[in-house]
């Protein structure tokens, strides 16, 4: 049997990450001017939106490549 590598827990980390920080700023959106110090939109949310897209991207992403990783390791048994 396989074992699992590094690659798969940065994934998994990343993708878990990724989807925390999509969720915080769906909730939140302010963290990112208490976090920084600036208001790059001015407080049209435009940023907080793309962020959420592309930390959803990210984690969604993540999330499959680190399946495709544990597959390889752990095939599925028919």
């Amino acid at each position: 049997m396989r074992t699992i590598r590094r690659r798969y827990w940065f994934e998994l980390g990343l993708a878990v990450l990724a989807g925390a920080l999509a969720v915080l700023t769906l909730v939140n959106r302010e963290w990112i001017e208490v976090v920084f110090g600036v208001d790059p939109d001015e407080g049209s949310g435009a940023l907080e939106w793309g962020i959420v897209f592309a930390l959803g991207g990210v984690a969604l992403i993540s999330a499959v490549v680190a399946r495709a990783e544990r597959r390889r390791v752990i095939p599925q048994i028919s």
